[in-house]
């Protein structure tokens, strides 16, 4: 008998997180160079991180002998100057967003409690979910993947601890309404935890709804738009109440002394920020016309787009991509996406006119 039998039943069930394919995997599988291999699978950003950044990380190298601080006070302060909200109400991760998401399930989530998920999304709720032993509950989202609300609301029950809101959502680029989101946080008694990685490439955001109700968490992420993914550094606006109860279950130094000073050299770059903004709104435009007249591309307001090319295959147009040094993200491994949904990362003006051409080129 092995060791496998102490694990938790639950843990047998969940599937494993897929993530989008590197630079190096593909080089190797299809011999290629790999400086010539385009990245628009993973929704980095195309510009790379802030100088500012970097530089910081240089100065701040020979200290990583010494443990960071507990509290990340500095760099909160950081955020609290980039945001208007107070230092009680942010709390950090040094694990990105998905560090934020996991403390937080440590706080509400035990066996048989259960979260409600509308689908397609970011398939890391459904796995944090059942690692923590809890239920996801699946709610479809429209043909245009906006959550209708009382759908959200019928699935609630006494077990319902928490509900994931996706907005823009990932992998469709779509926001959801206040309006909608006051009515589940007026109606339930339970966490709405609102991932907002992408909220620096939208109009609107929903962190105004912080000052207003207790049973919210606004998730946010220096990976995208700050460009410091290769960090996993992340943030969230909360109510003062769980701030501090968050701080009890948090990792120990959690946040490693690069980070904080990446994060809050990224916070003050500005000039980067509006460069990195603009670079996708172009592009998000740039991709949006050029594919239009191949195949369905959805209104996004993320740094990435989503097309339809039925009657293919995500897999099979997805693969000719890559034989072609094209790495974009094949949606078949989301739940309840379908076979035919691509989602393309906005890359440089350079990189967005190659991948039109090229999807032009197989005959999309």
């Amino acid at each position: 008998m092995g060791f496998d039998t102490l694990l938790r039943p639950a843990v047998r069930d969940i599937e494993e997180y897929v993530p989008g394919k590197s630079i190096e995997e593909i080089a190797r599988k299809y011999g290629l160079d790999p400086a010539g291999i385009i990245k628009l699978g993973s929704n980095e950003n195309p510009l790379g991180p802030s100088p500012r950044a970097v530089a910081a990380i240089r100065e701040k190298a020979e200290r990583i002998h010494i443990y960071p601080p507990s509290d990340a006070l500095e760099l909160r302060s950081a955020i609290s100057g980039s945001t208007g909200y107070k230092v009680d109400n942010i709390v950090v991760s040094g694990n990105g967003m998905d560090g934020i998401l996991d403390t937080v399930m440590r706080l509400f989530m035990s066996q048989g409690a259960e979260t409600i998920i509308p689908l397609p999304t970011f398939s890391y709720y459904d796995i944090a979910t059942l690692a923590n032993g809890g239920k996801p509950v699946f709610v479809e989202r429209d043909a245009n993947f906006k959550i209708r609300y009382q759908d959200i609301l019928d699935k609630v029950n006494n077990n319902t601890r928490m509900i994931f809101l996706c907005s823009p959502n990932n992998p469709s680029g779509n926001v959801t309404s206040e309006e909608e989101v006051r009515q589940i946080l007026e109606s339930v008694n339970a966490i709405v935890f609102i991932d907002e990685a992408y909220v620096d490439f939208a109009q609107t955001n929903l962190a105004g709804l912080v000052r207003e109700y207790e049973n919210i968490v606004i998730g946010r992420t220096f990976s995208k738009v700050f460009g410091l993914a290769g960090m996993r550094l992340g943030y969230a606006l909360v109510p003062e109440w769980l701030s501090r109860e968050y701080m009890k279950v948090m990792t120990p130094f959690s946040v490693d002394v690069l980070s904080l000073e990446a994060g809050i050299a990224a916070l003050n770059d500005k000039e980067h920020l509006k460069m990195s903004i603009e670079t996708v709104r172009k592009g998000r435009i740039q991709l949006t016309r050029g594919l239009e007249p191949y195949c369905k591309v959805y209104p996004s307001e993320a740094n990435f787009i989503l097309i339809d090319v039925s009657p293919h295959t995500a897999t099979g147009i997805s693969e000719s991509l890559l034989k072609r040094g094209i790495i974009v993200r094949d949606c078949t491994s989301f739940r309840g996406a379908g076979r035919s949904l691509i989602r393309i990362s906005v890359g440089t003006q350079e990189q967005n006119q190659k991948v039109i051409d090229t999807l032009q080129g197989i005959g999309l």
